[in-house]
């Protein structure tokens, strides 16, 4: 038989495969169920789960946002912006540039609109490269006092 299609018991690793020493250092590593995880000897705290870290959402409210990306870009909503893009695997345009007025952002997306045409185009960030402005930005980051609608981290 020697040990060829048997089953490990639970908790141990196979034969063949030997267990890695730092898992426990990891989350979802391996841990005793319901009791915190440890390091050497001394409690690891840990975060609270089922609510997002965002707060409380109002009923009908889309949860706040949790990057920075779209906060720059709110706060600089009504600007004009020229936003720098690249489709890979695009046989007619691998690079794309789209110039206008920053009217919202999310965390997936950008709303831009182009005045001298009326269009408006919803730009997903996967795509974003960067973005320039012909203007001093705003960038004022919410350490205590935040803005409304920006998320707030706190300092490392």
């Amino acid at each position: 038989m020697g040990g060829q299609g048997q089953q490990p018991m639970a908790g141990q690793s196979p034969p063949y495969y030997p267990s890695n020493p730092y898992m426990q250092f990891y989350p979802g590593g391996p841990q005793m169920q319901g009791m915190p995880p440890q390091v050497g000897g001394m409690q690891v705290p840990q975060m609270p789960s089922g609510q997002p870290s965002g707060g409380i959402n109002p009923p009908g409210m889309l949860p706040t946002e949790e990057s920075y990306i779209e906060n720059i870009l709110r706060l600089n909503a009504g600007k004009e912006a020229t936003v720098y893009m690249t489709f890979e695997n695009n046989d007619q345009w691998n690079a794309k540039v789209f110039k206008g007025i920053i009217e919202a952002a999310g965390r997936d997306h950008i709303i831009l609109s182009d005045p001298q045409t009326g269009k408006r185009y919803l730009l997903l960030m996967i795509y974003l490269d960067y973005i320039t402005f012909d203007e001093e930005i705003n960038y004022n980051y919410p350490f205590n006092g935040a803005s409304p609608g920006m998320a707030q981290f706190p300092p490392r």
